[in-house]
Parts: C-alpha cells; sequence; structure tokens
C-alpha cells in the first residue's frame, strides 16, 4: 500500500500523538546535528513531514522561519491548533510531487522519518528533485531514516532502509556529508527502531 494523505489523516485522528509509533520527546539527536550548523538558530527550515512533532516547539523558542509540510491536513491542523507564530507556513501535500512553486528556497532541510516511507523509485526521485531544488546552496539537509538493521515496515506500511552510501547517491556530488550516527530510537510500545542520522552540506551545484 501507498503513503496517502487518506492513511494518514486516519492515524492522526484515531491515535493519541504520545502513543504514535515515531512520537519523540528526546530531540537531543536531531540537535546534536542542528548544532553542527553555524548560525543555525537564525535560520530558514523546512520539515518535509512535520506531523505533530514536539521538534516544532522546540524550533520556535529561536529566530528560525519555518516551513512546514505535511501530507496530513488532520496532522497540520492539530499542529496549527497548538502553536501560535507568525513566522511559519504551511503545506499540505506528498512531498514526492512537486513542491509549491511559491515556496522560498531555504537553509535547512529536516525529514525525520519520511523519506523511508517512500518506496517507488518515481517517488523517490521527486522527493530529491524537491530537496535539491528547495535548499540554498550552503544550505544542510538532516536525515533521521530507519538504517539498514531498521524496521521493514511502520504504521501498516512497508519502507525503504538507508545507509549513508544511498544518502549520497541520491543527493549527487554537490552534496558532502558534515556528520552522521546510529540511534536506537524506543518506540511508545516499547519497540526498538534502529534509526540513522546524517548530516550534508550543498555545496555550489556542479551536477547530480
Amino acid at each position: 500500500m501507498k503513503s496517502t494523505n487518506k492513511h494518514w489523516d486516519e492515524i492522526f485522528k484515531n491515535t493519541k500523538e504520545s502513543k504514535l509509533g515515531w512520537y519523540e520527546n528526546d530531540l537531543t539527536p536531531t540537535l546534536k546535528l542542528l548544532n553542527n550548523i553555524k548560525n543555525w538558530k537564525q535560520s530558514s527550515i523546512f520539515i518535509c513531514g512535520a506531523g505533530t512533532s514536539i521538534l516544532v516547539d522546540e524550533l520556535l523558542k529561536y529566530n528560525t522561519k519555518l516551513f512546514l509540510n505535511d501530507i496530513s491536513n488532520k496532522a497540520l491542523e492539530l499542529l496549527k491548533n497548538r502553536l501560535e507564530s507568525e513566522s511559519v507556513y504551511f503545506l499540505c501535500q506528498d512531498i514526492a510531487s512537486e513542491v509549491d512553486i511559491n515556496m522560498p528556497m531555504v537553509d535547512i532541510w529536516i525529514d525525520r522519518a519520511v523519506l523511508h516511507f517512500l518506496t517507488d523509485d518515481k517517488d523517490i526521485k521527486g522527493y530529491f528533485k524537491n530537496l535539491k531544488s528547495k535548499l540554498k546552496d550552503g544550505g544542510y539537509v538532516l536525515f533521521a531514516e530507519f538504517s539498514k538493521v531498521g524496521a521493514t515496515s511502520c504504521a501498516g506500511l512497508l519502507v525503504k532502509q538507508y545507509s549513508l552510501e544511498e544518502f549520497k547517491y541520491e543527493l549527487g556530488l554537490s552534496f558532502e556529508l558534515i556528520s552522521s550516527f546510529e540511534h536506537l530510537y524506543i518506540n511508545p510500545n516499547g519497540d526498538k527502531r534502529p534509526y540513522i542520522y546524517a548530516l550534508y552540506k550543498k555545496n555550489k551545484t556542479i551536477f547530480g
């Protein structure tokens, strides 16, 4: 089954936030990578699958300008009701489809547990086309995806596991690895979910 807005709307409608399989109350791994970026707190940041994550609340404590996307209208509705900020731009779409042309380029692209839900080659190519077109030269992309020893399914969907080599292949030669590490996430059910975290910098585009 393919990831759809209807599928995710049902999940966010019927599941308590703290019981979601990807619920995260410890932002340390993400912040660890962000702290490799000089002046990240004054950056424009795109989160390609914001869901109802408390990462959004944390980033709003600083002078960040946030662009929050999710495939689920329900997730964004819940998020909007929780936030009180004028520095947030909301976008609801499948990140494998072309991003709104009116959305400006950003300094940082954050993806926690979105890319691994794209299993079709066309969708993966569409995702990386959006990433490359909306990330400024000198910008950064932060991934947190299921590792090669991670889960093979989540939220009723098959997933694709990732390695540094696969990130690099999809990103192309204009991106360089800044930092990476393995992280064992324990979900609300107590299940172990091995992740790979990686931060890449986009240098001036050569090709790829």
